[in-house]
């Protein structure tokens, strides 16, 4: 987290000055003569302060786990990094039972209004089925 908290600041820096150089690019070299661009100086000002924020949010994190992550340790293998994800089941057809409601839902947006009448009750019904698929079944616990 460390590296990436300096990458950070680097690109915060690199996007202020090249705000800097832009606007006064902007301002000389505009064949119009109309003063600055707003929409790019804008648009690199809020890059630079995006990313700022990014790294200044890392580096406090960093600070405040009390020790270094695998990633900021050079004799580190690449499994050291990897954390337990959780449990999915690679069976369920939940997930896509789901995915279909919602698009039913989406195209009731576009299309017309009672085709989300139909998506949200498949939708509801997939998202209980998804959330009590173990308590039922063969695989009930």
């Amino acid at each position: 987290m460390g590296a990436n908290s300096k990458l950070f600041w680097i690109l915060t820096a690199y996007f202020a000055l090249l705000t800097v150089v832009y606007s006064v690019w902007a301002i000389f070299y505009n064949p119009q003569g109309t003063g600055i661009e707003p929409a790019g100086s804008v648009g690199l000002l809020l890059a630079a302060a995006a990313s700022g924020l990014i790294a200044f949010y890392i580096g406090r994190t960093h600070k405040a786990q009390g020790g270094e992550l695998p990633q900021d340790l050079t004799d580190a293998n690449i499994d050291d990094g990897d954390p337990e994800q959780g449990f999915y089941s690679p069976w369920s057809w939940w997930p896509v039972t789901l995915a279909a409601g919602l698009a039913i839902i989406f195209l009731g947006v576009a299309v017309g209004p009672w085709l989300s009448l139909v998506g949200g009750p498949i939708l509801l019904i997939a998202l209980v089925g998804w959330v009590y698929e173990y308590y039922r079944g063969n695989f009930s616990r």
